[in-house]
């Protein structure tokens, strides 16, 4: 069936669009949640007399996705879930975690947008999520899966090197006031026997 997209639908096209699609799709799907209509002449010259408004919309997605591009592509993510010794999951990570977690740092995404490897990670480990903006901006995000104990492991090593750091930074400021009153006592006692000689030629 030919039909005219009256919004943007991933994967299939933008508004004001004309595409081909099954007729299945079209009468369960887009047609009825008003995401296109059935092309036919008096659909395409609506289109046609909304074109300069459609395009100004395009041009305001693509800043904002460029906008958008330039925040994700500097995102780390970091997921802990429950694994074997082997580092493999009981379960797996998903598009729909990822969409959780980006949610988290304040970025909506919807799931259909989000591109995990092989669709699912069975495995701990680092790997690169695609986020499908508009048209053909993408944004690679990493993506840490950490088991429950990698994760406790990590904290525990963290943790340590914060007390050493702490540690360290007291007994360097000990040290640094143990030479400064070292240096005042030093200073004081010259001071001190120039006293003394001036008193005992004055007597």
């Amino acid at each position: 069936m030919k039909i005219i997209l009256n919004q943007d639908v991933v994967h299939l096209g933008e508004e004001g669009d004309v595409v081909e699609v099954k007729d299945g799709y079209a009468r369960n799907y887009l047609l009825p949640t008003k995401a296109a209509v059935v092309y036919n002449k008096a659909n395409a010259a609506m289109f046609k007399s909304r074109a300069a408004a459609i395009e100004k919309r395009k041009a305001e997605k693509r800043a904002a996705s460029a906008s958008l591009k330039e925040k994700l592509d500097g995102v780390v993510l970091e997921i802990t879930v429950p694994a074997g010794e082997s580092g493999k999951l009981f379960g797996s990570v998903t598009s729909s975690m990822v969409q959780t977690e980006l949610q988290k740092l304040g970025f909506e995404i919807e799931r259909k947008k989000i591109e995990v490897a092989t669709h699912a990670i069975k495995m701990t480990g680092t790997y690169t999520v695609v986020i499908h903006l508009y048209e053909n901006d993408l944004s690679h995000i990493k993506l840490i899966v950490l088991s429950e104990a990698e994760k406790l492991a990590a904290e525990k090593a963290k943790a340590e090197a914060e007390a050493k750091a702490q540690a360290e930074a007291e007994a360097a400021a000990a040290e640094e006031a143990a030479a400064a009153e070292s240096a005042e006592t030093a200073s004081e006692e010259p001071a001190a026997e120039a006293e003394q000689t001036e008193a005992a030629e004055e007597n």
